[in-house]
């Protein structure tokens, strides 16, 4: 352990150094990995269809190579899945994340290169913990295990030289040694695909160990922890692992859960530290105690394009680089990367809470709002009103949804609300007139409509039994790994399918 701490404390000062350059000098960085990627790939498949090698400028690449979306690079992936190379990247690619940002029943197949593992999903691991030591200098996460809740590793049945997973399990897969030696539980129980066997398992093979570090999904990390609560018969989690000192978070707004972990986790001390790491590459880490907002990381093999979502339909959208963005105004995030991502929406929004250096918030989901009667509801409203009602009520919410109820008749539209409450609130009319009122405060369109209900009356909130979200993703096959609620909709196809089951659970 020594050794290793040594070795870890060098490397961490280094890359602090270079951290602190990209900090300093972040179009520099950038403009450096545009031409790296552009001319990495000029021999690819997609890099001679574009003519890369004749590309000097950024204008031009953005001239020639149109926004993409999965759909319209689904066809050179489906190709790469079957064994394929050369087609959109130069180095082999064998590994593919697979991707369920939503609940919806398809599924996305992201190229994992060996370049995107070492240099950006391994890379951005490794700062984690340079980021969180370096503000932390007397922590000893090393002194016992981190236990890490993730997805499932499956063989494709395309190719036999191409495999598949959730980002976790295919990260999993390859971890170097030193990293293996530091997780629990055993690979053949973190890997299982039935999530409800892995949850049992995990709960007996880590309820003694001495785990001193928590990383996943908060949704399916509470499941288990609740599991082990039972288990054990312990009322909380430092009763179970008493040096527990720091818990890796991303995927999903934190703010919602963090009631519930305080009540499991009754340390004033605990280290909450938030990546942002999806399929298609790792993009974020928290560098303050500031939650929510977090570091972009600039030298991962990514160039960043942002896109203005009032720009977001049309014909030929204009994008902006770091040196052209504005705080708090909404952006698609548009990644060109080194797995073969060429100015690919992730479907992602963020905002700028800084701009020296660059931090940023994530906000919501280009596809997940409701604009039925041009409200413009972004996650980033419904979770600061939430947590307005919530502190307000001393409610602490589980998992939520929310989506349009149309006009009916003379009836004006209005936004219908489904949530399980961990705790419900004092007053639930308050609860609801809160939420409304904030709704009002921070989104001058919502506050519009709502004007003497005009377009939209006071949201309709329903009241869902525990457990109701977890059969809800259970019937849907997308229960652990990254699969997520959805927070809002702009249909109703979602909130029907968990009505009928709120009526099933009765």
């Amino acid at each position: 352990m020594t050794i290793f701490n040594s070795v870890f404390t060098w490397f961490m000062k280094k890359r602090i150094h270079q951290i602190e350059l990209f900090m300093k000098y972040p179009n520099e960085v950038q403009e450096e990995w545009f031409e790296q990627l552009i001319s990495g790939a000029e021999s690819t498949e997609w890099g001679r269809k574009y003519d890369y090698k004749s590309i000097v400028h950024l204008a031009q690449f953005k001239e020639r190579v149109p926004i993409q979306t999965y759909d319209t690079l689904k066809p050179y992936i489906e190709r790469m899945l079957r064994g394929e190379q050369n087609v959109l990247w130069p180095s082999e690619i064998r590994w593919f994340a697979k991707s369920s940002g939503t609940t919806s029943d398809r599924s996305k197949f992201i190229p994992v290169s060996e370049e995107s593992l070492e240099e950006c999903h391994f890379k951005g691991g490794k700062d984690l913990l340079t980021i969180y030591f370096n503000n932390n200098p007397n922590a000893r996460m090393f002194t016992g295990k981190i236990l890490t809740l993730g997805g499932s590793y499956k063989v494709s049945q395309l190719s036999a030289d191409t495999s598949f997973g959730d980002l976790s399990a295919v990260l999993m897969k390859n971890l170097p040694l030193w990293a293996e030696l530091h997780r629990t539980p055993h690979m053949d129980i973190a890997l299982l695909e039935d999530f409800e066997e892995k949850i049992e398992k995990m709960a007996y093979a880590t309820k003694d160990v001495n785990v001193t570090t928590l990383s996943g999904v908060p949704t399916w990390n509470l499941l288990l922890f609740k599991r082990i609560l039972e288990i054990t018969g312990k009322n909380n989690l430092l009763e179970v692992w008493p040096n527990l000192e720091l818990y890796f978070h991303g995927a999903v707004n934190f703010t919602p859960y963090r009631e519930q972990f305080k009540k499991l986790i009754p340390k004033d001390d605990m280290y909450y530290l938030e990546n942002y790491n999806a399929s298609e590459g790792f993009f974020g880490i928290q560098d303050t105690r500031e939650p929510g907002e977090m570091l972009l990381m600039l030298d991962y093999g990514i160039f960043y394009e942002f896109l203005p979502l009032e720009n977001l339909h049309d014909e030929h959208p204009k994008t902006l680089t770091l040196d052209e963005v504005e705080l708090d105004k909404n952006y698609a995030l548009i990644i060109s990367t080194n797995a073969g991502l060429w100015r690919y929406m992730i479907g992602d929004t963020i905002k700028f809470t800084s701009l020296a250096p660059f931090r940023i918030q994530i906000t919501g989901r280009t596809k997940h709002f409701i604009n039925a009667f041009g409200e413009e509801l972004i996650i980033d409203n419904a979770e600061r009103a939430l947590e307005e009602a919530c502190l307000q009520t001393g409610a602490v919410i589980r998992e939520y949804t929310a989506a349009p109820v149309y006009f009916n008749g003379d009836e004006c539209g209005a936004h219908e609300w489904v949530i399980e409450f961990e705790k419900k609130p004092a007053e639930f009319e308050r609860f609801v007139d809160i939420l409304d009122e904030t709704l009002r405060r921070v989104n001058s369109d919502y506050d519009a409509k709502r004007f003497k209900d005009l377009a939209l009356r006071r949201p309709l909130v329903r009241k869902a039994a525990e457990g109701t979200f977890f059969n809800w993703m259970k019937e849907k096959g997308k229960l652990g790994g990254q699969h997520k609620v959805p927070r809002l909709a702009n249909n109703r196809e979602y909130i029907d399918e968990i009505l009928k089951v709120m009526e099933l659970v009765g």
